[in-house]
């Protein structure tokens, strides 16, 4: 980072070009911190196709400064190393040509130390930039930098939920960060809350950062409709498996079955059989699996099939956004540095669902689909969300691995109905 940032004249007190400067110097420090438990070896393995090494992660949102701050809007701005552009581009396809996502482990060069000097390097020019620029360039690229903020956030969750797979697929099940969280008795009765008929607006309206995904607003018609007064747990999950969930192809959806049956799941991921007892890989090692806790990473053809075992369903984005909107964003996040879903821990209240947000994300019965009116943002930014709303569920609420500063009750998650290793989970619905 530049020296002596807050000494620079060009930074009043609580300007916007400060409070946009600060906000960049925090999440790139706090991509940083996560990596702190990591060995140099650690931050090198791609153990499947989705997980992406913790090293292109850092170096991922370092170029995503680069192309479309620095070489966009500073003048002269030159990379580091001409080729950082090929191997660390994701899927912006307008941008260039780049590295194929599968084999982004075998790439042994840029080596950590290097990509950490890249990071530098970048930090460097895009504070000095900042401090320099003419008040009429900071409005044009303050938006871009803002979504470089939000972007580097979904890769610290991606680094925490890759490093988990990594690290899972080690026999020796190593600890990531020691945690030892509380056990707790199973939590009150499942409730249901009921929510009425109405004509809803739905999606993001007014000030501040969102993504072109969650917009427009427009109205949506929605059933009266119940939902649960919490999420599921693993107690209540494990009646599920004990009950033959996973051999009954009458609870599950016809691609879900063949996935069922094809990858020979019995459990949730990272879940293991030792000794007739069900353990849990967490990133605090190989613990027995805790009842109170929420269930997660499940996947959506899990979560469907679970819901119907139920006798209920998933609900809706518009239901869950809708029930959403009066409940405080609070709950275990990234912050409190758990990695893990915690217990509910707290009597029930009924007025208004719990853990809507943090502990897991949270499946909807909704395809990632546009919303009436979308359009992509423009240029090659506009390849952020729109490409990918095919053969994808819409996920809600965030998770321990999520920035509380990150989410909304508008936020539109997006995986296919095979994915698990997210910190994904199940809250029930139910027509009333």
């Amino acid at each position: 980072m530049a020296k002596n940032i807050q000494d620079h004249p060009a930074l009043a007190q609580s300007s916007p070009r400060q409070t946009l400067l600060e906000d960049y110097i925090r999440v790139r420090r706090f991509s940083e911190q996560l990596c702190v438990p990591l060995e140099t070896e650690d931050y090198v393995i791609q153990s499947m196709p989705d997980v992406s090494p913790t090293r292109w992660h850092l170096a991922h949102t370092s170029w995503f400064f680069e192309t479309f701050v620095l070489s966009s809007y500073a003048p002269g701005y030159t990379s580091p190393h001409p080729q950082y552009a090929y191997l660390f581009n994701s899927y912006y396809n307008s941008v260039g040509e780049r590295h194929c996502r599968p084999k982004r482990g075998l790439i042994s060069r840029p080596t950590v130390r290097e990509t950490y000097a890249y990071r530098q390097y970048v930090d460097e020019r895009v504070s000095d930039f900042l401090l320099t620029c003419t008040e009429d360039i900071l409005l044009k690229v303050a938006p871009v930098v803002t979504l470089g903020i939000h972007h580097e956030q979904q890769h610290q969750e991606l680094m925490v939920t890759d490093i988990k797979h990594v690290l899972s697929c080690n026999p020796l099940h190593p600890v990531y960060l020691e945690r030892t969280l509380p056990s707790a008795e199973p939590p009150s009765a499942l409730a249901w809350i009921s929510y009425p008929e109405q004509l809803a607006w739905i999606g993001y309206e007014g000030d501040g950062f969102f993504y072109d995904n969650e917009g427009p607003s427009h109205r949506e018609f929605v059933d009266a409709y119940q939902l649960s007064s919490r999420l599921i747990t693993n107690g209540e999950y494990l009646q599920f498996i004990e009950d033959g969930g996973y051999q009954n192809p009458l609870l599950w959806l016809s691609s879900g079955w063949n996935t069922v049956q094809s990858e020979q799941w019995q459990a949730p991921l990272y879940w293991e059989k030792h000794d007739g007892h069900w353990m849990m890989m967490t990133l605090s090692g190989l613990r027995p699996v805790e009842p109170a806790e929420p269930v997660c990473h499940v996947s959506y053809y899990e979560a469907d099939a679970y819901a119907r075992w139920a006798d209920a369903r998933l609900a809706t984005e518009a239901e869950w956004e809708l029930a959403a909107r009066h409940v405080p964003i609070e709950g275990n996040f990234v912050e409190n540095q758990n990695f893990h879903p915690v217990p509910l821990g707290k009597s029930l209240d009924l007025a208004r669902p719990a853990q809507m947000y943090g502990d897991v994300w949270e499946w909807t019965q909704s395809a990632y689909l546009p919303y009436r009116g979308y359009r992509p943002s423009p240029g090659a930014l506009g390849e952020y969300n729109g490409k990918f709303m095919c053969n994808q569920f819409v996920l809600r609420g965030g998770s321990c691995a999520t920035s509380i500063t990150h989410i909304r009750p508008t936020y539109r998650n997006f995986f296919p109905p095979d994915a698990r290793w997210q910190f994904m989970g199940i809250r029930l619905a139910r027509e009333v």
